[in-house]
């Protein structure tokens, strides 16, 4: 995953959001024992041919800690902004309150080939998936058609396999890359994106990391740090990119995957992502119609686990108290908002099908906005 390390980020251009202190690698990593593991798929060029390419896209797999996520069970919740999206197993997290699998990520027309293949990949891990258990994993999807052959299903098994072995901690490549390589931001090339923030609260550290797939968002509404960018660099950019291609009235949507080893019950974790919500706020976004904004959030705090082969009659179980909870409210809004513009940052500019163009934010022009606005000096 180091291999894309070298991409900046918003810090790097001198940017920062909220006054928290990050984890050491600013990404959902820094919550002990998350791994992320992803697979990019990049072939062809030219014009489309459904099932042959070109293909721009991939899949992420996150695991919740350090485990298998079937044999010990975690805290989760569910919830949605918009609903023109899809992620699977929500009806079984809504209903006992826990993830009992990875969670993978990738293209709209891929989840039914990533759920297979997560299945196998779960069965080869513990063959007593079947006749003595059963899984419902979680896959969710954003819409990479404008640059991806996307009819085409181009995630292979073998790819979700390898996304799932290769998952560790430390950095997390961003922009274009695992499921997010197809995807746009605010009318500029998106992806993936990461960003941690570390909060005390008594006597006790805890980190929220948080990882989005951004595929949302219209140029205009873009904010950075609470600069109007899009609206400023709108009038420039469309007169550059007139001589590709004509502007998209891009809809999208996004997935938002909040982290935390701070004890937490699975209503606590609901309103986790109603505090993301707020961090997509934050850069623009408005939830279009046509959107699909997507968040699932789970605590990993070791105490709280769930074991599937021995369930005991009373659980036992470490709560936050809600009167402490507000520095994790903080912390999830400031991650959430970083992480979108870590993705918008890191991506690049990207050829699809049938040379559809999608550019990358121009730093330079971004940072000039920034300095007028008296953001940077």
């Amino acid at each position: 995953m180091d291999a894309q390390r070298s991409k900046p980020r918003l810090r790097d251009l001198g940017i920062t959001i909220g006054m928290l202190p990050t984890g050491p690698w600013n990404a959902i990593t820094d919550v002990p024992g998350v791994r992320v593991g992803q697979t990019t798929v990049l072939h062809g060029d030219g014009p489309l041919q459904v099932g042959s390419g070109p293909a721009r896209t991939g899949v992420t797999a996150i695991h919740p800690h350090e485990g298998s996520a079937w044999e010990w069970q975690v805290p989760s919740a569910i919830d949605i902004l918009n609903g023109a999206g899809e992620i699977t197993g929500r009806s079984l997290v809504d209903e006992f309150g826990v993830l009992g699998s990875p969670i993978l990520i990738t293209n709209t027309l891929s989840v039914g080939g990533v759920h297979r293949a997560t299945v196998d990949w779960m069965v080869r891990e513990h063959p007593e998936i079947g006749p003595g258990g059963w899984v419902a994993p979680v896959i969710a999807e954003t819409y990479d058609g404008h640059l991806n052959d996307i009819a085409g299903q181009h995630v292979t098994s073998e790819q979700v396999f390898a996304a799932l072995d290769s998952a560790s901690s430390g950095s997390v490549a961003e922009g274009n890359v695992g499921g997010g390589t197809g995807m746009m931001l605010f009318g500029f090339k998106g992806g993936n994106g990461t960003a941690s923030r570390v909060v005390e609260i008594g006597d006790e550290r805890y980190t929220v990391g948080v990882f989005v797939q951004g595929n949302c968002g219209r140029l205009d509404d873009l904010l950075v740090a609470g600069v109007p960018v899009g609206q400023e660099l709108g009038p420039m950019l469309r007169e550059r990119r007139a001589q590709h291609e004509a502007e998209r009235d891009h809809d999208g949507s996004i997935i938002i995957i909040i982290a935390t080893d701070a004890p937490l019950s699975d209503r606590q974790l609901a309103r986790l992502c109603r505090r993301g919500m707020l961090g997509l706020s934050r850069v623009g976004s408005i939830a279009h119609h046509g959107s699909g904004d997507l968040l699932l959030a789970f605590s990993n705090a070791e105490g709280n686990r769930v074991n599937v082969h021995a369930p005991a009659p009373i659980l036992t179980t470490t709560r936050l108290s809600d009167e402490y909870i507000n520095p994790l409210f903080q912390a999830t809004v400031a991650a959430t908002e970083e992480a979108i513009l870590n993705a918008i940052i890191a991506a690049e500019t990207m050829i699809g099908r049938d040379g559809n163009t999608v550019f990358a934010l121009p730093h330079d022009d971004m940072l000039d906005v920034m300095r007028r606005y008296g953001r940077l000096a």
